[in-house]
């Protein structure tokens, strides 16, 4: 086991303490495997690293939106076509501000779902969301048919 495995396992145990109790209650759906705690401390740790990584592209976003509505008079005169731009791309800023902060708050969810032992457990119809599809998307709350039929409302 490499240095930075024993490291990411030891950080990941000491944020979640009740993690090798907890996993044992993570649900899965037929046929697949139970969770092992080696799996859920590679999940957690992707989900902690990316967090890390939008809180840094969240704040030179939100620097970027800062600037642009201080400097938004400055310059554009009364062309149309340059107020336009400027919108645009204060638009354009505000989205990946919010895209982010809302990913921010997904993975955090998530996490806190992982410290609670109730991480796989659909919010809906309390089910399991499925161990692939957490694999594939960790950030997820529900399983699969309630997401379909909140995506058709």
């Amino acid at each position: 086991m490499a240095k930075r495995d024993v490291a990411v396992r030891a950080a990941t145990r000491k944020q979640f303490p009740h993690l090798v109790r907890d996993v044992k209650s993570f649900p899965v759906r037929d046929g697949e495997e139970p969770w092992t705690v080696e799996e859920v401390e590679e999940l957690a740790h992707g989900l902690i690293e990316e967090n890390a990584r939008l809180q840094v592209e969240f704040a030179a976003a939100d620097q970027e939106l800062s600037a642009l509505l201080r400097d938004s008079g400055e310059g554009s005169g009364d062309d149309q076509a340059d107020s336009g731009s400027s919108a645009l791309e204060r638009d354009q800023e505000l989205t990946l501000v919010n895209n982010t902060r809302d990913l921010l708050a997904q993975n955090s969810r998530a996490l806190d779902r992982i410290a609670a032992g109730t991480y796989g457990v659909c919010e809906s119809c309390g089910k399991a969301i499925g161990k692939a599809r957490l694999q594939a998307f960790p950030r997820a709350t529900l399983c699969i048919d309630c997401k379909q039929r909140e995506e058709r409302r």
